[in-house]
């Protein structure tokens, strides 16, 4: 190990931490520490530090704002990558914006209504970064990302870099291709379109009331859990298999949005994991529908 940091430092590659505690990082507030914690600035950087990993066959995996993810009470072996400082920009071309992977998704689509630039309201209420909002295909409202996509630059697990067009991206439903290969997106270009200023404010304005009245924004949590079945809602299915209020030690299904969990202060990962699975079984049982979770789980079982 000492080894492995020694060359991570001698690489510059940024940040390099031992057994940084996770909890502080995501929006859960949960979860054990990580063998190794970079933040690179950089995407040469970001690509030395990926190639070392190769060459030592370290494991890694990256974290965004830590929303939609649920990190193992155990921890994480290997490594964790944030990206740092140098990935947080927005730049705007016309009606086209670039913005680094680490940029606040929900800061992005108020920065560009502000430019009165439209597409990216729906983007208003969806935690997390630029980069997780390409991994995961983010969407809300009836958008999405692929409806606005136009490239990102990827660093490959190899340490080699790529700019991925939307046809590569084989966007679906919550899904990219970074989900079937291993790569960190590092920047992504969006093209929008012009718009009207207070229109643009004005839909914004709606989904923000509509969330704070709707999610427990002012509790630690996740987002959502589950995908939407098709032609079906999971918070429909979840309330109405009485599942409300549910829960495990300090993690509870919340009362105001049955597809999100709350943290009330002391929940662990465990806690969590054994709703999820509670919930799937009443509901499969119930309606014959097995949900399938959003959050990403990360680290040791």
């Amino acid at each position: 190990m000492q080894q492995l940091v020694a060359e991570l430092e001698q690489a510059r590659v940024g940040r390099v931490s031992l057994n940084e505690p996770l909890a502080g990082h995501t929006t859960w507030k949960i979860g054990g520490p990580a063998d190794i914690f970079l933040v690179p600035d950089s995407q040469e950087q970001l690509a030395a530090a990926i190639r070392v990993l190769h060459r030592h066959g370290v494991p890694w995996t990256v974290l965004g704002r830590g929303s939609n993810t649920l990190v193992s009470d155990k921890g994480v072996r290997g490594a964790v990558v944030k990206l740092g400082a140098g990935f947080d920009f927005a730049q705007f071309d016309g009606s086209a914006v670039r913005a680094g992977a680490s940029f606040s998704f929900v800061k992005l689509s108020v920065v560009a209504g502000k430019e009165g630039l439209s597409g990216l309201e729906f983007a208003g209420g969806i935690p997390g970064t630029v980069g997780g909002a390409v991994y995961m295909n983010a969407g809300a409202h009836g958008s999405d990302v692929s409806r606005i996509f136009k490239s990102a630059d990827i660093v490959w697990e190899d340490g080699t870099l790529e700019t991925y067009g939307k046809d590569e991206m084989a966007f679906d439903y919550r899904r990219s291709v970074l989900q079937d290969r291993r790569g960190i997106v590092t920047e992504a270009t969006f093209q929008l379109r012009k718009g009207d200023r207070k229109e643009i404010a004005a839909a914004m304005a709606s989904y923000k009331d509509r969330r704070r009245r709707t999610q427990p924004l002012q509790m630690a949590c996740a987002g959502s859990v589950f995908r939407n079945p098709p032609n079906d809602h999971a918070a429909r299915l979840i309330e109405a298999a009485g599942l409300k209020g549910a829960r495990e030690g300090g993690a509870e299904v919340s009362l105001l949005h049955a597809n999100f969990i709350v943290n009330h202060g002391d929940a662990k990962a465990e806690d969590v994991l054994t709703l999820i699975r509670r919930i799937q079984s009443t509901v499969e049982d119930r309606f014959g529908i097995r949900l399938v979770p959003e959050v990403l789980l990360m680290g040791e079982r």
